[in-house]
């Protein structure tokens, strides 16, 4: 009898042999298992990162919607990612795997289920490691600008994002033990810096605004007529910030107790993540000053005008620097994630060259070839933003669109299969079926939201390219289903020997 969310502790089964469940699932142990619960649930609140999204996306919000969208739709979009994160853990507790998303429905679905869902799996994963490591160059130009007088340009900003793919690509070669203790401290900075920044903006300035502001105020720079379409592309801020939470599962070959501790990690980062962004945004919502003035900061980041106008030029670069850092342990949290996907994808023989990027260190026990890949897609998915000022939304919006339906495939196949589904120790119980079914609809929902236009009237610079990469990407993966179909495919449960030490000549 699967454990309920609800059980008492001692009626929990004892912690199960992780190392025999993965060679049941067919893959031979090849990772090191030294990530713990609290690391493993560190991996995925570090890379949800509310220092990042939310002050990365703060001036998208500003101006579609304005503050009552984002309050509020942070609200009711944490809701509905709770439901998605409560359904995708019991299906990560039965499958703990690096694959994660993609094995899920291949076991659930078939083949092609599994193919598909890896692809977007895998362009959700690559753009956030894009939109996160770019919103931290962003900031940085901001504090140069603060301290300095630096003049932040695409060019330069480009520079110092590509600085930051490199630093993040060379913390990840040295194995998971770092990267776990890296997450484990990233979890105390956020919600330090979140205290420190709310605090700071609640004492120090003369004048706040007023609730009534904070929680009703509509404000529409978008161009488009239609409150109901700004409020509804203005969610992308939270939905945004929402995401990377499969960080959890992808790095369940790591962690100990694996099928439990995947599972509360992916939940924790979620409703963590909920209440401690709440307060973040509506701290710095009360200690605007200058709304349009905060809209065109020379800083090109609005939470930075902010925190000047509020706090001077000396608190506000200190901030900002517990801002950066924040974002810099986000970036390292998704390089770790993207990677082992890639590492797990090309495993199954899905990716051109797959040979290569599954290679592991037999020193770090760590896919570097995969960690090369991960940050230098990256590096070409935020290249446009050399170009249009628009891009990076577009880059956060691939992110979203790739990376969220892809939550909602193995979820709609877990309710399909119905009583065929085995769950693993850590189950929804009675409410599987309910929680899942919201789930799978609300992603439905935000995955056609965010192909929308964001910006009216729709020029070259103002359209939405997250729906021409999402094509481009399901094309591509059709094209090459054909090429390489023979040869994907993931291991029946209990891997023969063969398929094991095939497995295993990936380590060198």
């Amino acid at each position: 009898m699967s454990r309920t969310l609800w059980a008492r502790p001692e009626q929990q089964a004892p912690p199960m042999d992780e190392e025999q469940r993965l060679r049941e699932l067919g893959y031979q142990p090849v990772l090191a298992r030294r990530m713990g619960s609290f690391g493993n649930f560190a991996i995925s609140f570090s890379v949800i990162s509310i220092l990042s999204g939310c002050m990365t996306l703060y001036g998208f919000g500003l101006g579609t919607g304005g503050p009552a969208v984002m309050m509020w739709g942070w609200l009711g979009v944490g809701l509905f990612v709770l439901c998605v994160g409560l359904a995708l853990a019991e299906v990560t507790s039965a499958y703990p795997t690096s694959g994660a998303l993609y094995y899920m429905a291949d076991r659930l679905g078939g083949r092609r289920w599994g193919w598909y869902t890896g692809w977007l799996n895998l362009l959700g994963l690559l753009g956030a490691i894009a939109g996160i490591d770019y919103g931290a160059a962003l900031f940085t130009g901001a504090f140069l600008n603060l301290r300095f007088g630096f003049e932040p340009t695409p060019g330069s900003t480009f520079v110092i994002f590509l600085c930051i793919l490199l630093l993040h690509a060379v913390l990840n070669l040295f194995g998971v033990r770092l990267v776990s203790v890296l997450n484990s401290i990233s979890v105390w900075w956020h919600l330090t810096g979140v205290a420190v920044i709310v605090g700071a903006l609640a004492i120090v300035p003369d004048r706040h605004q007023s609730a009534e502001f904070v929680f009703t105020e509509f404000v529409n720079d978008t161009g488009w007529s239609s409150p109901f379409y700004v409020a509804a592309v203005g969610l992308l801020l939270a939905q945004y910030t929402f995401s990377g939470y499969d960080a959890s599962a992808h790095l369940s070959e790591e962690t100990s107790n694996a099928s439990v501790s995947a599972a509360k990690g992916i939940v924790r980062a979620i409703w963590v993540s909920w209440v401690a962004g709440f307060a973040l945004l509506a701290g710095l919502t009360f200690a605007i000053q200058d709304y349009a003035g905060t809209q065109n900061s020379a800083t090109g980041v609005p939470p930075a005008q902010i925190l000047l106008d509020a706090l001077g030029s000396g608190g506000a670069s200190a901030l900002l620097l517990v801002v950066i850092v924040a974002q810099l342990f986000c970036g390292n949290a998704e390089v770790a994630a993207a990677s082992r996907m890639v590492f797990a994808f090309s495993r199954d023989n899905a990716l051109p060259g797959s040979a290569l990027w599954r290679k592991v260190s037999s020193r770090t026990q760590t896919p570097a070839n995969a960690v090369w890949l991960s940050v230098a897609v990256a590096a070409v998915l935020a290249a446009p933003s050399l170009y249009s000022a628009t891009a990076y939304g577009a880059v956060t919006a691939i992110n979203v669109i790739g990376i969220t339906p892809a939550y909602a495939i193995p979820v709609y196949l877990r309710l399909r299969a119905g009583n065929r589904f085995r769950p693993g120790p850590w189950s929804l119980g009675r409410w599987s079926k309910p929680v899942g079914w919201i789930a799978v609809v609300w992603v439905a929902v935000v995955t056609v939201l965010f192909c929308l236009p964001q910006k009216a009237p729709v020029t070259i610079d103002s359209m939405n390219y997250a729906v021409i990469a999402l094509a481009v990407v399901l094309v591509l993966a059709s094209v090459w289903w054909y090429v390489a179909r023979r040869s994907y495919g993931t291991p029946a449960p209990y891997g023969n020997a063969r398929e094991q030490a095939e497995i295993s000549e990936g380590i060198v």
